[in-house]
């Protein structure tokens, strides 16, 4: 996939504002709602906003220090690379959503959660937003972040971001179905 640094970099963002408002939205709701499971082993939407900040605990810090120490000058074209793209690709919500399994670590099923998630997890959205925008100054195709699954495979900072968010809109479209919203 080829395209405009700059076009990806304003896509992510909207799409992260928009998960913001999604989250206000979820924050409206009682503690009944938010914990709701819509079938046996089915996550609530508490459960799906705990899994995402989980991942974004790994992701910001490490976006945030890929931009930091990033000696690759701002490049207009972004070029995915095949397995990040693949990655991001995956994330992204289907008509039938494909059920996927979560490393032990980000899996939140059985916690005890309080709304308190959606706030932390509104704070870590709002830092991404920040990153997105520092991300406008390096180079997204040669700048690299490690990813959860291993510290010997890293990609691409525009791979990561699509990753990233495209992850956050599969499990905010999934607590928008557990809380009854969709």
């Amino acid at each position: 996939m080829k395209t405009e640094s700059l076009s990806l970099i304003d896509s992510l963002t909207e799409l992260t504002e928009r998960h913001l408002r999604e989250l206000a939205r979820l924050q409206s709701l009682d503690a009944h709602r938010l914990n709701q499971k819509p079938a046996p082993g089915a996550w609530s939407a508490l459960e799906c906003a705990e899994h995402l900040r989980r991942y974004l605990g790994f992701y910001v810090p490490e976006i945030r220090r890929a931009i930091g120490s990033s000696s690759h000058p701002f490049s207009a074209e972004f070029r995915s690379g095949w397995l990040g793209n693949y990655f991001a690709m995956s994330m992204w919500p289907k008509e039938k959503p494909n059920p996927m399994r979560t490393f032990k670590a980000m899996n939140p099923e059985g916690s005890a959660l309080s709304a308190q998630v959606l706030d932390e997890l509104t704070a870590q959205l709002k830092e991404l937003l920040e990153l997105l925008q520092a991300a406008r100054s390096v180079n997204l195709q040669k700048t690299r972040t490690a990813i959860t699954i291993s510290s010997w495979i890293t990609l691409r900072l525009g791979d990561t971001l699509r990753f990233v968010i495209f992850h956050h809109e599969r499990h905010l479209r999934q607590a928008f179905r557990a809380a009854g919203l969709e």
